[in-house]
């Protein structure tokens, strides 16, 4: 069950974990390369700051962002800054976000994000929590996918199951965590069904395009040995 709240207080810890890893960096490293193709680690936490800014668009009624340009402009202008700017603006655009998420609201409501993609309120929480855990990942500090809490790895799961669910360049795929974690169904209904296995972060690794090639033989596809290569996914 979605509970905002918890998503709430989960993210200050998640942030907190961030802003204490990335505090110990200098302005070299910020500017040295993220795990995302033509990102430095400042674009990551300028993306994150920004990230924040727009989800308390979306609880407050407003576009997420002003236009596509606008967000590209944005990250691309505050990427440069030293890591003292970097650090205040993530912390004041998250206290920001956490001050919009105090307020009383209807839950229940339906939000837009962007691209037209529409959601109830209660899960924006939780859509940033992913923003902070997995970018976290991505500045390449020593934070890994298996590092992330066992319960958001699961949740991160399911919600990307859910994404692909449907989806027309998928085949059916059949997701299984290790140790007896959770399974959940995904893809459309072209094709031969397929199961996929193995840790939870491995999978959350192949599902979010956070890991590839030889970083998946840990995965089991098809009940074959380890080592097979899963089912290439679209981008997000």
């Amino acid at each position: 069950m979605i509970d905002p709240q918890r998503d709430l207080a989960s993210l200050r810890d998640a942030t907190e974990r961030l802003l204490s890893a990335t505090a110990a960096l200098d302005n070299a490293h910020l500017a040295g390369p993220s795990r995302l193709p033509g990102w430095s680690r400042g674009h990551v936490l300028a993306h994150l700051a920004r990230n924040a800014d727009a989800l308390v668009n979306v609880l407050e009624g407003r576009p997420m962002y002003e236009s596509a340009a606008a967000r590209e402009e944005d990250i691309e202008r505050d990427a440069p800054r030293p890591l003292s700017a970097q650090l205040a603006d993530v912390r004041d655009s998250a206290a920001r976000f956490a001050d919009a998420g105090a307020r009383p609201a209807d839950w229940d409501r339906t939000v837009e994000l962007r691209n037209g993609v529409t959601d109830s309120a209660s899960r924006v929480p939780f859509r940033r929590l992913v923003e902070v855990e997995l970018h976290h990942v991505d500045l390449d500090i020593g934070y890994e996918l298996e590092h992330l809490p066992a319960d958001f790895t699961a949740r991160e799961i399911a919600f990307l199951t859910e994404r692909f669910a449907g989806h027309p360049e998928v085949p059916p795929i059949h997701v299984v965590a290790a140790a007896g974690t959770g399974d959940w169904h995904t893809g459309g209904t072209r094709g031969e069904p397929v199961s996929v296995a193995g840790p939870a972060p491995v999978l959350l690794g192949w599902l979010a395009g956070r890991r590839a090639g030889a970083e998946l033989m840990e995965l089991t596809v098809g009940g074959t040995a380890p080592g097979a290569t899963p089912p290439v996914l679209p981008p997000l």
